[in-house]
This record gives C-alpha cells, sequence and structure tokens, in this order.
C-alpha cells in the first residue's frame, strides 16, 4: 500500500500524520523548515506555536474543553505534548512553546510508519492520498497550486502576533497578580494585571491611535481582519471605550493598591515553565517595533518592559471550504485529497488539531477501501467539520469552536434546562460524548 503524504508539518499535519501511523499505515510528512522559512516561525521544530501559547479554557462543559477532551479520548498526540508542556494558565490550557514542539517532534521522528522529509510540496497531482495541513502561512508555490488545483481564487485574512515580555522587566510594584472572579484550575492567581485609571487610559488610546503601523500588504481600507483576532489599533479605531470593553476590560479585578475595579486592565500570562516571560493577552498588533517599544511601556507596571518579541502582523490563507470539502475534509472534486487546519478556515490551536486527526483518520478509511465516514454533529469535531463543509460560501469566516456550532438540544430538553445554562451546556458534552463512543464503537 503507498504511503499517504501530509503536507505540513505544523499542528494539523503532525496530528494527521500521528493519526495514519497509529493505525498502522505508511505516511510521509512534508515539512519545508528549515530548507523554507515563513515571516512568523523561528525554528526548524515540528508544531511550533508561534502566536498565543494557550490552548484555550479546561473549564468542564465549555466548548473548548470538549474539544480537547474528545482528542484526549481520540489518542491526540498533540494534546498529550501539551500535558507534558503544561504552565500554570489560569482555567487555560497553556504550554511551554519549547517543551511543546519538542515532544511532538521527538514523537514523529521515532514513530517508524512516519517518514519525515524536510522538502517543501508543491505539487497536489502525486496520485497519492494526500491531506494539505500547511496552515495560514502556506507558501507562494504551493498556494497558486492549491489556487489551480481546487479552481478557486485565494482568499486572505490577517492575524497578529501578542508580543512578549521578559519577566524579570516588569514592575511587581505596579502589576499584580490575579485570575479574573478570582477563578483558576489550581486556586493559584496565573496572571499578572497591569491596571490603569482613566487618565493613563486615555493617554495610552491616544499613543495607540497614532502609532505608526508596518505597511500593509494589502491597501489597509481592504485588510479583512478576523474578527476574535484583531489588532488592539483596529479595535480602538471603533470608539474610545472599545479597548476597556474588549482585550483591556477590567471587570472581575480588584487593584489591591487601591482596593477598587481599575478603569481598564491588561493581563500577562506566563509564557513557559520557568515563569521566565509573559505574553500580553490579546494585544496582537502591527505596530512598527520602535512605536511598540514607546507605546506599550505606557502600560502601568511595564515601563522599563525588555520585550523578548515583538507584535506582528501575517498573511493567513485559507480556501473557501464550503464551496470545495466534503464533511469528511475531501474535496468534492477530487476526494483522495483532503484539507486540515487554519488553511481548511478553523481558527485556534485546538480547532486545527482536531481537523488534522479528523482528516488522517478518513485517509486511514480511504487507503483501507472504506468509504470515510464523518464525525457525528452532535461531536465538536464533527460541528467543525460540518461548519467548515456547510457554512455560506459566499461570506465564508473562519471559526473557533463555539456552542453555536453545535446542533441545538431538543425541544422538551431545553424547555426543561431553559433556566440553567451550565446544564444545557454539560448536557451537549454528555451527548457529545455518547455519540463520539457510538462511532468509535463500530471500528472496534
Amino acid at each position: 500500500m503507498a504511503p499517504i503524504h501530509v503536507i505540513g508539518g505544523g499542528l494539523a499535519g503532525c496530528e494527521a500524520a500521528w493519526q495514519i501511523a497509529r493505525a498502522g499505515l505508511d505516511c510521509v510528512l512534508f515539512e519545508m523548515r528549515p530548507i523554507g522559512s515563513t515571516a512568523a516561525h523561528k525554528t526548524d521544530r515540528l508544531a511550533e506555536l508561534v502566536c498565543s501559547n494557550s490552548l484555550k479554557s479546561e473549564s468542564e462543559s465549555t466548548a473548548p474543553w470538549l474539544l480537547k477532551e474528545e482528542l484526549r479520548r481520540l489518542d491526540s498526540l498533540l494534546l498529550a505534548a501539551a500535558q507534558k508542556g503544561r504552565v500554570p494558565g489560569g482555567q487555560a490550557l497553556t504550554v511551554d512553546r519549547e517543551v511543546f514542539a519538542e515532544e511532538v517532534t521527538s514523537a514523529i521522528e521515532r514513530e517508524p510508519r512516519i517518514e519525515l522529509r524536510r522538502e517543501e510540496a508543491t505539487c497536489l497531482d502525486s496520485g497519492a492520498i494526500q491531506i494539505v495541513a500547511t496552515g495560514p502561512l502556506t507558501s507562494g508555490a504551493l498556494a497558486e497550486e492549491i489556487a489551480r488545483f481546487t479552481g478557486s481564487d485565494r482568499l486572505f485574512f490577517y492575524d497578529s502576533i501578542s508580543p512578549i515580555v521578559d519577566a524579570e522587566s516588569l514592575d511587581y510594584s505596579v502589576a499584580f497578580r490575579a485570575s479574573r472572579y478570582g477563578k483558576s484550575i489550581d486556586g493559584t492567581d496565573d496572571y499578572l494585571n497591569c491596571p490603569f485609571d482613566r487618565e493613563q487610559y486615555e493617554r495610552f488610546v491616544d499613543a495607540v491611535l497614532s502609532a505608526e503601523a508596518v505597511p500593509a500588504h494589502i491597501p489597509e481600507d481592504r485588510t479583512p481582519f478576523f474578527e476574535a483576532c484583531l489588532p488592539i489599533e483596529e479595535i480602538a479605531r471603533r470608539g474610545r471605550d472599545t479597548l476597556r470593553f474588549g482585550p483591556m476590560k477590567p471587570v472581575g479585578l480588584v487593584d489591591p493598591r487601591t482596593g477598587r475595579r481599575p478603569h481598564a486592565v491588561v493581563q500577562l500570562r506566563q509564557e513557559n515553565l520557568r515563569a521566565a516571560s509573559y505574553n500580553l493577552v490579546g494585544f496582537q498588533n502591527h505596530m512598527r517595533f520602535s512605536e511598540q517599544s514607546r507605546v506599550l511601556r505606557m502600560i502601568p507596571g511595564l515601563e522599563r518592559a525588555e520585550f523578548l518579541r515583538y507584535g506582528q502582523i501575517h498573511r493567513n490563507t485559507y480556501i473557501n471550504a464550503p464551496a470545495l470539502l466534503l464533511p469528511t475534509l475531501q474535496l468534492r472534486q477530487r476526494p483522495s485529497v483532503l484539507f486540515a487546519g487554519q488553511i481548511s478556515g478553523v481558527e485556534g490551536y485546538v480547532e486545527s488539531i482536531a481537523t488534522g486527526l479528523a482528516a488522517g483518520r478518513h485517509a486511514v478509511d480511504l487507503a483501507s477501501g472504506v468509504t470515510p465516514r464523518a464525525f457525528p454533529r452532535e461531536t465538536a469535531i464533527g460541528s467543525l467539520c460540518a461548519y467548515v463543509s456547510g457554512a455560506d460560501p459566499r461570506d465564508y469566516q473562519p471559526a473557533n469552536i463555539t456552542f453555536d456550532l453545535l446542533p441545538q438540544l431538543d425541544e422538551e430538553t431545553r424547555r426543561r434546562l431553559r433556566t440553567d445554562k451550565k446544564a444545557r451546556h454539560a448536557e451537549v458534552c454528555r451527548l457529545a460524548f455518547v455519540r463520539l463512543a457510538e462511532y468509535l464503537s463500530v471500528y472496534a
């Protein structure tokens, strides 16, 4: 049997390759780094995280928790690696990037059924079963091949990377430790909070609005930003208070110096196991580096901050998946080619892992002569795939996992639990696990 080809050694590609190997089939995993690179990657490690280090909420019966729990039950390599590289992060699953990438890379390199080829793949006519999981920074040559192969124009949106600061350069007499409303998984205060009074906030907004930006590759009035990950400048342009109702919201926090809620807050999240650095939560931006140094040091507690990484803006590429893909992530016109990860239009680390896992399992079915079966619609994985393949192709936007993507409960259950949102979400999760178990029983 010919090996399955997986193009891209990011989150989706590594998970797809792992699932193929675990099923007892051979796989070739193509990764162009370090032969070629991107504007955001810094290493040659597989599954390198280039934006946040958070895999989102671990609070039980939330949509991100449900998606991760499904992946754990499906023997996800990347969720296991995340657990090994976990660092404190309140109610979120946050990881040390280096530990995480090393765990994934080592596992892939040790797996005898996975051949890791460090070369750029640019052809989708190889005749093999292929999974395209090249992510948001797909090389120009392959992007052109995808456009030719699918007969569809490429789509772009722009995403930004949050800055990272050295922990030792922060002023802890100003920045205070607290999780919003005092909530964290282990009872500790895992976030640093930089509080603003009204005057400080107004000066900061003025500075953000007047900062010089890095020139965009396309006219700024046509830049299709992803709404869930806007640069802070874009947020600020929508009104004086939009930042303090967004990434700078102060709700659930009390400044111990004043005993009152601040006017606004910037939260910093631990970046690695040594707690040697922090990233500015939700502070993606596309200001010039010199401007970031000036403007972000106006944040109380960051006046002498040493920036280990500045925010950046980069191109994200994704296909018009609803016009092209089946719920099994196969191309309608060429079912031997599958797409997974952010290039398919999911947004987020765990969502990319989930579609990689699904594509890997569906590719195994194809290679085994079995008609691939989509994941149940009631599961988070199935709902993501259903969105990717079934959204309106006229206005397709990337999506994170939310309960809105999953089917509604039946009318009787909704009526019975209408006043208890947590109970409704718990029931959605319970049903997802039931349907997932039924789905897997067919393969037992």
